[in-house]
């Protein structure tokens, strides 16, 4: 409570009462503290009589000291005992009034009450001077914080964009990667495929229709077919059978496979026959 302010309350009984300043503690303390005759004489005949015992107590503690001569070990031992036998004495005293004029207490009371009065300002300025100093900062450690928790946010933001577009690119790098690899693979097939239909159309043709005095002459006891197909489209039926279900990888020889390609396939490895059913043929698994 400062010397500016004034306070109100009530007591148990309901009734307002109104807590006095320092500035009127102060002037009541100013008045009460000029003394009258009697009490400055009788305040003056205790300080006398109490300094005429602090001179005797004086006078014994001089002629109790230890001599000299003595051993400091028993000095020290003695000191100790008499420092707790004055400990003991001090504890079993009870606390007495120096004097019993009224003025002189309520004086002694002014003035106690006055310095108790100046050091609750000092504490009362002091404790608010801290609280203005720690709400100034908590007010810049809330403003720090709210600066920090936009800021997280932002980041947050921006990784999340980053996340969201890593993922966009690696999914599109992915399927471009993939489709480039399908194309060249597709290419490298079709590659092979015409290279091997140029080997086998070279080495392996099919044989045409002959006039049939030719035939006789030859004794050549197989007729060809408009139907049959060619060794390379022999060797496509047989591969896409086994990509497409290798659980079931055998193809049903018919009327357009010509015999000679099919026992040239058998006899060198490249098809295998059916173990029970020998129209049927696979391609050799070569792996």
């Amino acid at each position: 409570m400062t010397s500016s302010k004034l306070a109100v309350f009530r007591n148990k009984h309901g009734h307002r009462h109104r807590l006095l300043t320092m500035d009127e503690v102060r002037a009541d303390g100013e008045v009460a503290a000029q003394l009258s005759e009697a009490a400055k004489a009788e305040l003056l005949e205790l300080c006398e009589e109490q300094f005429a015992q602090l001179e005797k107590l004086q006078e014994e503690i001089i002629q109790c000291e230890p001599d000299s001569s003595e051993d400091p070990e028993d000095q020290l031992v003695k000191r100790l005992m008499a420092t707790d036998a004055e400990l003991k004495q001090w504890l079993s005293m009870k606390p007495s009034l120096l004097a019993t004029n009224s003025d002189i207490l309520l004086k002694a009371g002014k003035d106690e009450m006055l310095k108790l009065c100046s050091d609750l300002e000092m504490v009362v300025s002091c404790c608010e001077a801290k609280r203005d100093k720690l709400r100034e900062t908590k007010e810049l450690e809330q403003k720090w914080l709210e600066e920090k928790k936009q800021v997280v946010l932002t980041i947050n933001d921006h990784i999340e964009r980053l996340r969201v577009e890593m993922e966009k690119c690696s999914e599109h790098n992915i399927f471009l990667e993939t489709k480039a690899k399908i194309q060249k693979v597709k290419a490298y097939q079709e590659n092979l495929m015409e290279n091997l239909g140029d080997i086998l159309a070279m080495h392996a043709p099919l044989s045409q229709k002959e006039s049939s005095a030719s035939k006789n002459k030859k004794n050549f006891p197989l007729e060809l077919n408009e139907n049959h197909i060619s060794l390379s489209e022999i060797l496509e039926v047989l591969m896409d059978k086994v990509i497409n279900t290798p659980h079931d990888p055998y193809v049903t020889v018919d009327d357009t496979f010509w015999p000679p390609y099919v026992e040239m396939l058998l006899r060198y490895g490249v098809a295998v026959r059916h173990q029970e059913n020998n129209f049927k043929i696979r391609l050799e698994t070569f792996f």
